[in-house]
Parts: C-alpha cells; sequence; structure tokens
C-alpha cells in the first residue's frame, strides 16, 4: 500500500506541476520574463529518491546490469535513473523488458542522463551531438521517462580528466575562440532541441558539469537565454567543488532535479564531505520537491554503499 500511495502522490503532483508551468506561447509572448520554477517557496512536499544506475557501475569494463539495479532499487523503495551509456541495447525489445521489469518492481524510471557537449566549432560535430540529443528524447519517449540529464560540453582543450580535476573544472577556450562564443553554440545548440522536448513531453535539465556550468551562473545564463518550459536546471551536488552551498543555494529556486552524490570508501576522483542535513534546508528552504537522485562515486562496494548513502539521504532529508 505504501507503494501505491508514493505512486498516486507523485502521478498528483505531477499533474498539479503541469497545469502551473507556463505555455511555450506564453514564454514567447513574454519575451523577457524569465521561467522559474512552478512551484511554491511554502510547498511542503516531500523530495523523492532515486539512485542513478552509474552508482553501481563507474564506466568498469563490464556494465552493470541495469535490470539489476531496478531490483535493487525496488528492494529500496526508490526509483531509478538510467545512465544512458550503461544500457546493453536500444532494441525495442531491451527497452521493453526494462519497463517491464520496472513496473514488477514497483520503480519509476524517472530520468535517462546522456553524454553530450555543444562546444564544437566544427558545425559537423556540433550536429551530431544535437541529433544524438534529439535521438535520446525519442529514446526516453519511448521508455516512459519524463526527463533527461543534459550537459553545455567544454572546448576538451585539457584531455584528461584528473587534469581537468586540477584545473577545478575550467579549461582556456580553443584559439581564436572567446567564452561567449561558447555560450552562443550552447545556447544555438539546446534552442535546436527544444521543439523535440516540447512534442514529447520530456524535460532536459542542464546540470552543473564543468566547462560553460562549472558555476550557477554559467547554467542561468544558458536557461534563461533559451527560457523555455522544456529546459530546467539539474543541481550536482558534487560537481561544485568550491563553496558548495552557496552554489546550491543560488540554483536551489529553480532546480528541476538533484544529483547528490557520495563518496564511501574514498572518492574514485576525489572527495567532498558534504552536510546533507545542510542541503536539505536549503532545497526545502526553497520549496523544492523533486527528485535527489543518488550518485554514489566512491571505492566502496555499492552493494553496501548505495543502501547505506540511501539511508543518510532519508534521515537528512528526513524521509
Amino acid at each position: 500500500m505504501k507503494q501505491t500511495r508514493r505512486n498516486f502522490l507523485v502521478t498528483s503532483l505531477a499533474g498539479a506541476a503541469a497545469f502551473a508551468l507556463p505555455t511555450a506561447t506564453n514564454a514567447e509572448t513574454k519575451g523577457a520574463t524569465k521561467l522559474l520554477s512552478p512551484r511554491s517557496s511554502t510547498s511542503s512536499a516531500q523530495v523523492k529518491l532515486a539512485v542513478s544506475s552509474y552508482s553501481y557501475w563507474h564506466f568498469a569494463d563490464i556494465k552493470y546490469p541495469l535490470q539489476k539495479v531496478i531490483t535493487k532499487a525496488g528492494e529500496m523503495g526508490i526509483d531509478v535513473e538510467v545512465l544512458h551509456r550503461q544500457m546493453e541495447s536500444e532494441e525495442k525489445s531491451y527497452l521493453n523488458e526494462l519497463k517491464r521489469h520496472a513496473f514488477l518492481c514497483g520503480v519509476d524510471l524517472c530520468c535517462l542522463s546522456i553524454h553530450q557537449g555543444f562546444v564544437y566549432p566544427d558545425k559537423d560535430i556540433l550536429k551530431k551531438n544535437i541529433d544524438h540529443t534529439i535521438h535520446c528524447i525519442e529514446l526516453a519517449y519511448e521508455m516512459g521517462i519524463p526527463s533527461i540529464r543534459l550537459n553545455s560540453g567544454r572546448w576538451n582543450t585539457i584531455k584528461s580528466f584528473d587534469d581537468l580535476m586540477a584545473a577545478r573544472g575550467e579549461e582556456p577556450p580553443i584559439e581564436g575562440y572567446t567564452l561567449d562564443d561558447a555560450f552562443e553554440m550552447c545556447i544555438d545548440s539546446i534552442s535546436k532541441c527544444i521543439p523535440k522536448a516540447k512534442e514529447c513531453g520530456i524535460i532536459l535539465n542542464l546540470e552543473n558539469h564543468w566547462g560553460l556550468t562549472s558555476n550557477p551562473e554559467g547554467v542561468i545564463r544558458i536557461v534563461d537565454a533559451i527560457n523555455s518550459p522544456w529546459l530546467g536546471m539539474m543541481c550536482d551536488t558534487g560537481n561544485f567543488l568550491e563553496d558548495p552551498y552557496d552554489k546550491i543555494a543560488k540554483l536551489a529556486p529553480r532546480i528541476g532535479y538533484m544529483h547528490a552524490k557520495t563518496y564511501y570508501g574514498g572518492g574514485e576522483w576525489y572527495t567532498l564531505n558534504l552536510d546533507y542535513k545542510r542541503i536539505a534546508h536549503i532545497v526545502a528552504e526553497a520549496g523544492y520537491s523533486g527528485y535527489i537522485g543518488l550518485e554514489f562515486e566512491g571505492k566502496e562496494n555499492p552493494e553496501t554503499a548505495v543502501p547505506k548513502s540511501i539511508n543518510m539521504l532519508r534521515k537528512a532529508f528526513k524521509l
């Protein structure tokens, strides 16, 4: 009964939010009016927990099966965010099996996390990334997944991820180009994806994920420039390497999805000591009642670290 009631509440809240969202026509008519979250800052609704399938994989040589992630999520009473690169296939039979298995486990597939970038002076490469994003929107629609994690992309002038982390996620532009050029490429590219997102009813949430979005101002600049109800913000607690709480607070009133990183056993690339009670207070003050999607990124065995992380988040967010 608990699971049924939870799903009923999710459906009811989603329906109410849909009526509160401005239409694309209204957004276009108002011009400079910036779209804010439809939620009220006095919302008393609870957040919902999910786990990214990435938490069990970390790009190891052998993919961790999504079916096993779904089974474990069902046992914990949470939902699942699907990492696109972790999928074994895009064949219809595989997609249908994932949907069937999720339903039988009482699990919603709530987000499709994809990899793409929109900072490429080469127009052919840029088009491939736009086409890939549009393809993933259609894929999410077919899987019944209502949202997508979107990246802005970066210059790729720093090739090694370790070196990028040493540079705190920021890198110099390609010679002959400026940061404004990169923002223009990204804004134009995402704008080309919005019509398909609207057609399929898929919300794109732009994550703070290095490059242009290594700080909240970059995320806000892109989302405000596009100004569409089909583009929101995803806040990743582990991708702000300095002053995370102030930066989370800047996004909190407008985020549509939150990633919560944990690092039990020490981080795969770095470790942050995040105070989730403080983070819970920040997002509660902003009225956030969407998903908190766990991304476990530590070296401890996920079989123990993921349940430990979920229990910690339940206590921090008083679930």
